[in-house]
């Protein structure tokens, strides 16, 4: 299992407890056991870089004023639904945290090269090949 790049501050998180949607029967009705997390990344104790990154993806569960979203409702109880809400916020801080391997324009070495121009001039004799033979006077 990988190990959390940036941990989160418990008190960053806030949870509420609603009504999960779907099927379910009666309890579903009567008990609020689905999970909404709110996380205000501006006011959260995250790096400055990884909040940048975290605001930047596109993401619907990102609102405009940078308040993040979870909806956990797939568990029967409110426990593990909020931990279930905690691991996506986690994956999602995760992702932002990692930080993308610079790519370096490198120019094609001079056999590389060689062996294209190869390449194109042999498909270019077996095309020459495939022209019309000879003319009738």
């Amino acid at each position: 299992m990988r190990r959390s790049l940036v941990r989160l501050d418990p008190a960053d998180v806030s949870f509420t407890a609603i009504r999960a949607q779907g099927a379910g029967g009666q309890n579903v009705n009567k008990v609020s056991n689905a999970v909404h997390l709110r996380f205000d990344v501006a006011a959260s104790s995250l790096p400055d870089a990884v909040k940048a990154r975290l605001l930047a993806q596109a993401d619907q569960r990102i609102s405009e004023g940078g308040v993040i979203v979870i909806k956990a409702q797939s568990h029967r109880s409110l426990e593990l639904n909020k931990t279930e809400a905690l691991a996506r916020l986690q994956a999602l801080v995760d992702a932002a945290a990692h930080v993308p391997k610079v790519r370096k324009a490198t120019r094609p070495t001079l056999a590389s090269q060689q062996r294209r121009l190869a390449g194109k001039a042999s498909r270019s004799q077996i095309k020459q090949g495939r022209g019309r033979v000879g003319g009738l006077d």
